[in-house]
């Protein structure tokens, strides 16, 4: 039987299509920037837009087509904004690479990825001396400063962005492109081998910025002010630059200061009411704000990302500043918003404490996300809240296949996250571990998330991992790595009897090491592959 099309207009969904909207409708509002060299930078959506069509004009003037790789070693600021915009609009690929990774892997980045052009911020110049000679794709070095900023540099020739742009028209035709089309690029954190590219597409990043704004999401609209905290080299900055233009809402960037005190200034400043960035960012401005006896006046909301936020620094900005801290999941295979925790009417007559519990959890699916949890067997699990296996996804923004890679990571449709996790009966997603991060004890599991968030909530701790260690008798045992409050210092049983009651007597760590700092990897979280390593044998050796 034949099919019966529906006879609507076929317009591409793309890039250049928030752009337009932006400028259209939203064109006098603002986009506010903190620059590198320290001053505050204003100007509106339209003001954007012009410099936007000047970029593209550039680009193409560098040899540039549709397809091309065009990088960028770059903070949150109006730059790179007109860059997500141009680059993507005139059809080239948008390769945002994070700044936090080693020379080595940046280098190795650039070339897997065949960049023509890098964009650079002053701060990462020495990145881009340390990996020029190793990158031969790149023609064309760009600092996005103005020309008389710019930074020292031993083996680069480079051009301002203000110069590079400066002689260009401001007018330009978007074209009309496919809308499965490549629009950006960016590769995972690469904590084991090499980095992946994920190439998100115009489709795929439209219906994406959809989904984030929806009510049960960031739901913003057009009286809001973001801040996104979340860099834009981490995952299109969790779709908030796309996000802001499709909603219309004043964006405020805060360049390289990401400290508790800048940060501050900022949400004060420019009356911010909605933020975004994960849990090590916000212990930062907590901090700051208990040290300076700070109070926020319009910050209503924070997302909270990357990893799951301990319960005692979400109970502590909800009681003491009126900000609600909201758990949101996902993953740069996901573009990457996978769940958003909102209530949901049932959930409003709930007391406080059984509400805050709901809030624990990482969400419920976002529309677009589809996710179920299998078992050993690949058999989905029922959604009860308890029964804990491997979460699958799938859904138009989710990865298929990684770039210049033949083999899929799908199984049968779906992407392994590689998250352990449970669902409840209203579809919100418990995140209990990463699957290399959970601990088997004489044949059962324990989930470290929550040994983690207990601890945290111990009134001395600022940060704390637990991992699994080896162990003579039962395999592995938790072992927790504290890192301390400044002045602080608890004895070990003092953090172990901090666990009594709150879980199982058998999750109870065996043992309590104190640190002067946990490794973070490059989008904030703790590498706990690193502290596997270092301590992974503690136990035997104590046995020994």
């Amino acid at each position: 039987m034949s099919t019966l099309y529906g006879q609507m207009m076929d317009m591409p969904l793309v890039i250049s299509g928030l752009l337009r909207h932006a400028e259209n409708n939203h064109s006098d509002t603002e986009i506010v920037t903190r620059r590198i060299e320290g001053d505050i930078h204003r100007y509106t959506y339209a003001d954007a837009g012009q410099r936007i069509r000047k970029l593209a004009n550039a680009l193409e003037a560098s040899g540039i087509k549709q397809g091309d790789r065009t990088a960028t070693l770059a903070w949150n600021t109006y730059r790179h904004f007109e860059l997500y915009y141009a680059v993507s609009g005139m059809g080239a690929v948008l390769h945002t690479i994070n700044p936090r990774l080693h020379p080595e892997q940046v280098a190795w980045i650039v070339n897997h990825a065949e960049d023509r052009i890098l964009f650079f911020d002053a701060t990462f110049a020495p990145i881009v001396d340390a990996i020029a000679e190793h990158c031969p794709t790149i023609e064309h070095w760009v600092a996005l400063s103005d020309a008389d900023k710019m930074p020292e540099l031993k083996k680069v020739k480079a051009i301002s962005y203000e110069d590079y742009i400066r002689d260009h028209a401001d007018q330009y035709e978007w074209p009309t492109l496919d809308e499965n089309a490549a629009a950006a690029l960016c590769y995972t954190s690469g904590t084991t081998g090499n980095p992946k590219g994920v190439l998100y597409s115009h489709r795929s990043l439209v219906l994406h910025t959809y989904g984030a704004c929806l009510p049960d999401a960031f739901g913003v609209d057009a009286t809001d002010i973001v801040l996104p905290v979340v860099p834009m080299f981490h995952v299109n900055a969790w779709s908030l630059p796309y996000v802001g233009a499709l909603a219309g809402v004043k964006l405020v960037f805060p360049g390289a200061k990401l400290d508790g005190e800048s940060l501050y200034e900022l949400f004060e400043g420019e009356k911010v009411t909605i933020s975004a960035g994960v849990p090590t960012v916000w212990l930062l401005v907590l901090q700051f704000l208990q040290q300076n006896n700070k109070k926020l006046s319009t910050l209503k909301r924070m997302t909270v990302g990357g990893s799951a936020c301990p319960p005692a620094l979400m109970k502590t900005f909800k009681q003491d500043y009126g900000v609600q801290l909201e758990h949101a999941w996902g993953m740069t295979e996901m573009s990457p918003l996978g769940t958003y925790n909102h209530p949901k009417a049932k959930h409003l007559g709930l007391s406080e404490e059984e509400r805050f519990n709901v809030a624990l959890s990482q969400g419920r699916a976002v529309f677009g996300v589809e996710m179920k949890i299998v078992d050993d067997k690949g058999q989905r699990m029922p959604q009860d809240g308890k029964s804990t296996g491997d979460l699958h996804v799938r859904g138009p923004w989710v990865v298929k296949q990684y770039f210049k890679k033949d083999e899929s990571p799908l199984v049968d449709g779906w992407f392994p996250t590689g998250d352990v996790g449970h669902i409840d009966a209203d579809g919100y997603l418990t995140i209990t571990d990463r699957t290399k991060d959970v601990i088997k004890s004489g044949g059962e599991w324990i989930g470290s998330i929550d040994i983690e968030n207990i601890a945290m909530a111990h009134p001395a701790v600022a940060m704390a991992a637990c991992i699994a260690a080896k162990h003579e008798k039962w395999d592995e045992r938790p072992l927790l790595i504290v890192q301390l409050k400044e002045g602080q210092s608890p004895s070990k049983e003092e953090i172990l009897a901090h666990f009594e009651g709150k879980i199982a007597k058998w999750w109870t760590p065996d043992d309590v090491l104190f640190v002067d700092g946990l490794p973070l990897g490059a989008t904030g979280k703790v590498q706990k592959n690193k502290l596997r390593d270092e301590y992974g044998d503690h136990l035997m050796k104590q046995a020994g």
